[in-house]
């Protein structure tokens, strides 16, 4: 059976773990959750003359990351559709002011922007809940500059054993409960993780879909054993 991912059910979950979203992702990724977002923004070639736009951003953690990278000048749009996320980005951004990170609600798959704007359009951990991947990548090419970079940071299944055992194991029995323990919501939020990774197209058919959506070029870099997968495609 398909996992549920309607724009109702996603947005409702994602409310609900608002308040713990920050510490959960911290705590069950050990902490790694923080090298792989720098890891993304060291990966592209950042100028420091146009726009960047970070879709499906939750709390804003990667936005804040290109902020810092550009040294606070280039214009940072972080795009989501569920309020209570954004409302606790919007506090993390007043503990910096100033600050270039601006939150706007709204859906990746209808992008209240202009073509051909953003020098980066990105995604952390969030196009695996989007509805309809094809079109989200569609319009996240849509707005990103000719020359420029779409960017997906996801969560995928390691390839190599053992860690491929293992991570399945822990992913599948001991995360969920773990989860669902210290951030309780009666969507099975942390079912709801390994179930849509477990849905989600990785490594080459992921590429073949930034491909499809227009993009001229893709690639994919596995991260931590295949833990989490960088796709970078150029425009």
């Amino acid at each position: 059976m398909a996992v549920d991912k309607s724009g109702e059910r996603v947005q409702k979950m994602f409310g609900e773990i608002a308040p713990n979203y920050d510490r959960m992702n911290h705590l069950l990724s050990m902490n790694v959750d923080r090298y792989w977002r720098r890891r993304t923004v060291r990966t592209l070639k950042l100028n420091k003359s146009q726009p960047i736009l970070d879709c499906c951003s939750g709390t804003g953690d990667l936005a804040f990351a290109f902020e810092k990278a550009t040294d606070y000048q280039v214009p940072v749009v972080a795009a989501d559709f569920c309020h209570e996320m954004l409302a606790v980005g919007e506090q993390k951004r007043e503990q910096r002011d100033p600050s270039q990170v601006s939150f706007v609600e709204a859906d990746t798959q209808d992008l209240p922007f202009e073509d051909d704007v953003f020098q980066v359009v990105s995604a952390a951990f969030g196009l695996r809940n989007v509805a309809d991947t094809n079109l989200g990548l569609r319009e996240m090419t849509r707005v990103c500059a000719p020359g420029g970079h779409v960017a997906i940071l996801e969560f995928s299944t390691p390839r190599m054993q053992p860690i491929k055992g293992m991570y399945a194991w822990y992913f599948k029995n001991i995360l969920p409960k773990v989860g669902q323990a210290l951030a309780r919501n009666s969507s099975s939020a942390y079912n709801y993780l390994p179930d849509s990774v477990g849905e989600f197209p990785a490594y080459e058919q992921l590429v073949d879909r930034m491909l499809s959506a227009g993009l001229s070029s893709a690639r994919f870099i596995p991260l931590t054993f295949g833990i989490a997968t960088l796709y970078v495609g150029v425009k």
